[in-house]
């Protein structure tokens, strides 16, 4: 494969104290003999550039014809968030790089040093079976904490090579995960050293941005993302609702410029549509259906409750043509009973936490409201709450009560709110 050509324009700017320490730390005589770095702290912190480029030069440089591992949630993950810009990192820096997609490895040439790369996804237990086998004298995760301990036990054990080493990278979950127990607490046990990481050590962020990413997260996940402290989620989920500047009055002859409506469907539990109107880039709930077969005795059928939805866009005055409605994925019979009547259906993104996550970060910008037409949206604001138990075992889990609307709500935000953005990188001329 010839060699890549970068594509954009590098912005080079000085790293900061810490950037530069995990860039160098292994030519450090107070570390040398480390066997393991971690970086963890908050998010844009200017971890994950400056951890995947100092492993790849400290590969090169110690290293000849010795295979090494990259690891992810996903292999996908990976090269979204690492291997991209990585390549790009290298190729500026004058390194050969050929990339093998069908194989998920990177050949990496220097200097008349060549090794080889290989990316994997520690996705779930079975993942620990994908790196079984390999030699490996060096292993780099990226966002560890997403991923289960065997992988990594897995992976940590194929390094015999000597001199071999491993690199941890993360954002903070629970005080009770894993990684936190097994690897943070016990540094002095892994030899290993942890450089914690907040906003203010990446020096690409203005004050503005940084204080843009302040307001996006609240509880948990603002000590978590934000202070880069390993924190519990405990108590209300959605602790950052505020009655008084979340649920507005609006004006009867409003005209809105478009709509969306989300499902959560149930059987024995609540089914709930929410209707979303947009006006002046908010996005308002302006009414919600809320029928519990539980609560009533009586469980509707699909095509009853396909009956409620027709009555729902007559009372709303609204065209099905022109509406889209939101439905969770596993709602199979409900979603084919509302295709046959010529509703035009979209699967719900139905990942929990990251939904929760980036609802919170929504409610906080003011991009969604609600009315007084919520009314039992507004009840489950204040019921809905993390579990405990799952807690105490390091676990971000939400007791599945009081959660049919919220669930309808964050639908609602992954689908129609919800953009990846692609991330910028900064170079940097000082020491790479």
């Amino acid at each position: 494969m010839p060699k890549l050509k970068p594509n954009f324009k590098f912005s080079f700017k000085p790293l900061s104290k810490k950037q530069l320490q995990v860039l160098f730390w292994w030519q450090h005589p107070e570390y040398a003999d480390k066997f393991a770095i971690i970086a963890d702290g908050s998010v844009r912190a200017g971890k994950t550039v400056i951890m995947s480029t100092s492993y790849v030069r400290w590969a090169m440089m110690n290293f000849n014809n010795v295979n090494f591992g990259m690891a992810g949630k996903t292999i996908g993950s990976l090269r979204r968030n690492v291997i991209r810009d990585l390549k790009r990192i290298l190729i500026s820096e004058h390194y050969h790089v050929n990339d093998n997609q069908s194989d998920n490895m990177l050949t990496i040439s220097k200097n008349g040093h060549t090794n080889f790369f290989f990316l994997f996804g520690g996705t779930n237990e079975a993942s620990q079976d994908l790196v079984q086998g390999i030699t490996a004298g060096g292993f780099f995760f990226d966002e560890v904490a997403l991923m289960p301990e065997s992988f990594v036990s897995q992976a940590t054990s194929r390094l015999s090579v000597e001199g071999s080493k491993a690199w941890f990278n993360c954002n903070p979950e629970s005080p009770y995960h894993w990684f936190k127990l097994e690897w943070i607490d016990k540094l002095t046990d892994k030899n290993a050293i942890r450089v914690h990481f907040l906003m203010k050590d990446n020096p690409s962020l203005s004050q503005n941005t940084i204080n843009r990413y302040e307001s996006m997260y609240s509880g948990v996940f603002y000590q978590r993302y934000i202070l880069g402290e390993w924190s519990v989620a405990d108590g209300v989920v959605y602790d950052n609702f505020d009655r008084e500047t979340m649920v507005v009055d609006l004006p009867a002859d409003i005209v809105f410029e478009k709509y969306w409506i989300s499902i959560d469907y149930g059987t024995q539990n609540p089914t709930v549509f929410k209707l979303w109107a947009l006006y002046k880039g908010i996005w308002y709930n302006i009414d919600e259906y809320y029928y519990s077969g539980r609560a009533k005795g009586h469980q509707k059928t699909d095509e009853q409750y396909a009956d409620d939805l027709e009555e729902f866009f007559y009372k709303n005055s609204l065209s099905r043509n022109s509406v889209k409605v939101i439905v969770d994925p596993s709602a199979a019979s409900f979603k084919k009973s509302l295709r046959n009547r010529g509703f035009e259906v979209v699967n719900a993104n139905n990942n929990v936490l990251d939904g929760i996550r980036f609802m919170m970060s929504q409610m906080n910008q003011g991009k969604v409201k609600w009315t007084e037409a919520s009314k039992n949206t507004i009840k489950e604001f204040n019921s809905y709450v993390w579990d405990p138990k799952a807690a105490n075992r390091g676990e971000d889990v939400v007791v599945k009560e009081h959660d049919h609307c919220l669930d309808a709500d964050r639908y609602f935000c992954m689908k129609v709110l919800y953009r990846k953005k692609r991330k910028t990188v900064n170079l940097y001329k000082e020491g790479i």
